[in-house]
């Protein structure tokens, strides 16, 4: 029989922002926002604790961040200091497992089911890493720890900030049943709608449905939320394996047709790629703008640069006349998406020795413009 699995999720508690906070003294117990300043097209990178009490959240236009708390302090995004920080955390989970599967900057899955560490015990280590990230950099992180990725990621965020949550494979039941539906894994606003709409408030009520009907009314989704309501998810810690692409995408809550708030949106949508750029050291060549319109229709625009791009400015500068180029804004906007591909290792000029292919109908010489990763600087 196999030994029963021990995942922990490893979550930064407002990792920009703490980042800035313990570095500036002068930003303690303030509200911090991590972003472009209020009176530029930024988004809201991530925020502190503090901000987040005016109901302040990431991907929000800096411009109705500052509305909501107009004492707020903007801080330039200071990414070369947060990769920095974030090896110095792999450093520490190394120390205990090979298997990790990093997310994001601020995020990773650990496996400990084969651990010799002594005790063999998930969550004597998720309480030692923490204690450990506290002790060497000074922030706070938050672990979920459980016999399951789902339920790993979700107890993670039950106690925020530096908190620890277990759930035992005798406690997933009941655990599951009283979880909100917005919480699980894969479902979105679009899809909380119709589950609300349908009854489905909890896990509870997702547990009532029949496989054949979930997969009805979801699709192949439906297989999965059958699956994950009754605590069941095989999903590997992925420690090593070849990308293909990064990207990102959103639904938005409300259809919308001003392409300022699109901008907004594929902003911080690029912002969160660079990140990921920058933890598995890759660039790309091909940017490819996704869009789904109200009616459902989707189109995708792509473009081949000429030298590798890497930032959320190069990416952006692409984007937009995609953008411009799309009937977004004639037609209503339901998901946008952004997706580099045409990887190449590091930031050299080789993707694998193939040569990038002009996008047709448009110039492969766009000139980014600049906008992160200036010096620092606090806009009062």
């Amino acid at each position: 029989m196999e030994p029963q699995r021990k995942i922990i999720h490893i979550d930064m508690d407002a990792f920009y922002a703490s980042v800035e906070q313990r570095d500036h003294p002068e930003l303690r117990g303030k509200p911090v926002i991590v972003g472009g300043p209020p009176d530029s097209r930024g988004v809201v990178a991530t925020c502190s604790y503090e901000a987040r009490k005016f109901g302040i959240h990431s991907a929000m236009a800096s411009s109705r961040a500052y509305r909501l708390c107009p004492q707020a302090l903007f801080v330039r995004p200071r990414m070369e200091v947060y990769r920095q920080v974030s090896s110095q955390i792999r450093a520490i989970f190394e120390h205990y497992t090979d298997l990790i599967e990093p997310l994001s900057l601020d995020e990773a899955f650990l496996d400990l089911t084969m651990s010799d560490r002594q005790p063999n015990s998930a969550t004597w280590i998720a309480r030692e890493i923490l204690e450990r990230i506290h002790r060497e950099t000074e922030l706070t992180a938050s672990a979920g720890v459980s016999y399951n990725k789902f339920l790993a990621k979700v107890a993670s965020d039950c106690h925020k900030p530096a908190g620890l949550t277990v759930i035992t494979p005798d406690q997933a039941s009941d655990f599951i049943a009283q979880l909100p539906i917005r919480r699980f894994f894969g479902v979105g606003k679009v899809t909380e709608k119709k589950m609300l709409r349908l009854g489905i408030t909890c896990g509870a009520d997702l547990l009532k449905y029949p496989e054949t009907e979930l997969i009805r009314l979801f699709g192949k989704q439906g297989r999965f939320f059958y699956r994950i309501a009754r605590g069941i998810d095989e999903r590997p810690v992925v420690a090593h394996r070849q990308r293909k692409s990064i990207g990102n995408e959103t639904t938005l809550s409300e259809d919308i047709r001003n392409r300022d708030q699109m901008l907004t949106i594929l902003s911080a949508l690029a912002e969160k790629i660079e990140g990921r750029l920058a933890h598995y050291q890759t660039s790309a060549y091909t940017i490819t703008l996704k869009i789904k319109f109200s009616d459902f229709q989707q189109v995708t625009l792509s473009f081949t640069n000429d030298q590798p791009l890497k930032s959320a400015d190069e990416m952006m500068a692409i984007a937009t006349t995609l953008l411009q180029d799309s009937a977004a804004g004639e037609r209503a906007v339901r998901l946008l998406g952004l997706t580099l591909s045409n990887l190449v290792s590091g930031h050299t000029s080789d993707p694998c020795g193939q040569l990038p292919l002009p996008f047709p109908g448009h110039s492969s010489t766009i000139a980014p413009s600049n906008h992160i990763e200036q010096p620092h600087k606090v806009y009062s």
